[in-house]
């Protein structure tokens, strides 16, 4: 690792093939807590380079523990997190919403690290108990149309690096990997990211795939659909500006995402405003991301899926989606 990282404090970068080498390597364990700690603060001194990204990539598809979801047309929505506006979950929120509009989802997520609350914190408190149980997943799937996939059950390798990363307390590259390395694979994807470069590498490295994507980006630093302000999105048509009036939706204010300041009131929130008896606000940012998601998956016009996602939440199938998922995940 010494030399590892000489070569990259003398702003040189690695190879595709070194780069997945050295996280196979930090997965065994090979390699010291203060080593480990130092590569990985490397790539938030510097912009990471696609060989990196799709080396690191690679080495965590090849030591998950894989979902067969071929054939479902399902979807993965989330965000790298990193954008230290600590909003209430909204990409998860959103996730039940597709599953309530009848689409299937497969959630790939974990516990906050440089936010309050993650996604597996929400769920978690609500009363999910995550597996890694093929035949569960599956029925969750069926049943519910959502499964949800705790990143360190199907990443195993990665318990050597979980405590660093807890310790450091800010975003790492790690970040920027979630979303590219969900052990379901799903046919479609959408990704919140924290900045425009990274955006751009994402929508290089799907580019190349066979992955229906779209990839958002608020200006104003969210790594979803904020509903704040303007946000770029890159898809397979290429990348464009989008405006909440676009949508069909009025500007935000920052507070009015604001999400709980611990994790039971970060869970009560989400069962608000899956309760329906969220703020209009609320409501439309969830409906806003979920919306595109849909959009993603048909190839409707955003305006279509933002429609479909409304009566999603508004119906309360979202709702049932979020109640039979527990039933069979508790």
């Amino acid at each position: 690792m010494k030399n590892i990282l000489n070569k990259l404090f003398n702003y040189q970068s690695l190879e595709k093939g070194e780069a997945r080498e050295i996280l196979i390597n930090l997965a065994s364990g090979y390699y010291n807590p203060s080593q480990m700690a130092a590569f990985m603060t490397v790539f938030m001194m510097r912009n990471i380079t696609v060989d990196e990204l799709s080396g690191f990539r690679d080495a965590m598809l090849e030591l998950c523990i894989k979902i067969p979801t071929k054939g479902y047309n399902a979807i993965d929505l989330c965000g790298t997190g990193g954008d230290g506006k600590d909003t209430f979950n909204i990409s998860t929120l959103a996730s039940f919403v597709v599953a309530g509009a009848g689409y299937h989802v497969a959630k790939h997520g974990n516990y906050g690290v440089s936010s309050v609350c993650g996604s597996s914190n929400v769920l978690e408190h609500l009363g999910c108990r995550f597996s890694n149980d093929v035949g569960r997943i599956m029925k969750s799937f069926d049943q519910s149309k959502i499964a949800f996939l705790h990143a360190p059950m199907f990443h195993p390798a990665m318990k050597n690096v979980a405590p660093i990363r807890k310790e450091l307390g800010v975003k790492t590259f790690f970040n920027m990997l979630g979303p590219m390395v969900n052990p379901a694979a799903p046919a479609n994807q959408m990704v919140g990211v924290f900045n425009l470069q990274l955006a751009r590498l994402y929508g290089y490295l799907y580019q190349n795939t066979e992955k229906k994507f779209l990839i958002v980006h608020s200006l104003d630093g969210y790594d979803e659909i904020s509903l704040t302000g303007n946000f770029k999105y890159i898809s397979h048509d290429g990348e464009a500006i989008g405006t909440p009036n676009s949508l069909g939706l009025s500007c935000l204010e920052a507070a009015d995402l604001v999400g709980g300041t611990d994790i039971k009131s970060a869970a009560n929130l989400f069962k608000v405003i899956l309760d329906r008896r969220g703020t209009t606000s609320q409501n439309n940012v969830v409906i806003a991301n979920a919306g595109l998601a849909i959009s993603t998956i048909n190839g409707l016009p955003f305006k279509a899926g933002l429609e479909e996602a409304r009566t999603s939440l508004i119906s309360g199938k979202a709702k049932q989606a979020f109640s039979k998922f527990l039933e069979i995940n508790n």
